[in-house]
């Protein structure tokens, strides 16, 4: 059987429902704490699946994510480009997206290039505050581009009605830091050029540069968003949900689809 992996850290919050969405998607998760991964980067050989949820990991004092990620950078880099050549799908929502690309994971190398073997990419995509300069906590629709290579949003609004994609595809955000934002244009044509952009905003509430809302690297492996998809697993968590359609609750709801398409190719690759 598939083993996913969570990893938390202080001031974590979301981390349960992150193991919850791997096992009811098929892959039961182990939720290990940060220091345990440091003190043994091979632990990480032993997952199929990797997550780093949302939350706000060591209070956000620097900024978002940052001692969460700059941990990871030195003393887990290795570790996580292993499981990534090896096809390991890793998602990070939220706080766990702010770490991803402060790792440098995110956006990650260039179609055709290698993974650097000692030392983390430069980070040259950010999470930025909010355009508002207000944390926002609302359900927002989304729309999944269907150029994208990504493995955890490829066809997951497959079999849903186009009259009922407004209703439907929406996700839960909650943060005051999520406006995307590239280094500079030439990241962001590349991310368009080569598929890594995963979701957009239906509205841009927060202000990302092209409605940017998810993103992944050149691989479609590692998947990085600031909605989160660990909240919408069932669909009485849907602010209506009791006035959608039977036909829409007899289908897995879109949280859960992401999961467990990732669930599903590493079971192709990896098993």
């Amino acid at each position: 059987m598939l083993k996913s992996l969570v990893i938390r850290a202080p001031g974590t919050n979301c981390d349960q429902e992150m193991c919850r969405a791997f096992e009811l998607a098929g892959a039961p998760a182990d939720l290990i704490h940060l220091d345990a991964l440091v003190q043994d980067p091979t632990r990480l050989d032993r997952y199929q699946l990797i997550g780093f949820p949302g939350g706000f990991s060591y209070g956000d004092d620097i900024a978002s994510g940052r001692i969460f990620a700059m941990r990871c950078r030195e003393r887990l880099y290795p570790a996580l480009r292993g499981a990534v050549e090896r096809g390991v799908p890793i998602i990070g929502a939220c706080n766990g997206f702010q770490v991803l690309v402060q790792i440098g994971l995110l956006p990650g190398p260039v179609t055709g290039e290698s993974w650097p073997q000692r030392v983390a990419p430069e980070q040259s995509v950010a999470l930025a505050d909010n355009v508002t300069g207000r944390f926002c906590d609302r359900w927002v629709g989304m729309i999944a581009d269907p150029a994208s290579r990504c493995v955890w949003t490829k066809g997951v609004t497959d079999g849903i009605d186009p009259s009922d994609l407004d209703d439907v595809w929406t996700l839960p955000v909650a943060h005051g830091e999520g406006r995307f934002v590239c280094k500079d244009q030439s990241v962001l044509e590349r991310l368009e050029r080569e598929g890594q952009v995963a979701l957009r905003y239906a509205d841009n509430y927060n202000g990302s540069q092209n409605a940017i809302a998810g993103i992944c690297d050149s691989s479609g492996l590692v998947f990085g968003l600031m909605p989160h998809p660990e909240r919408y697993l069932e669909w009485t968590r849907h602010p209506y949900w009791t006035r959608l359609a039977p036909r829409v609750r007899s289908q897995e709801t879109p949280g859960l689809r992401i999961f467990r398409n990732a669930v599903q190719h590493a079971s192709a690759v990896l098993a």
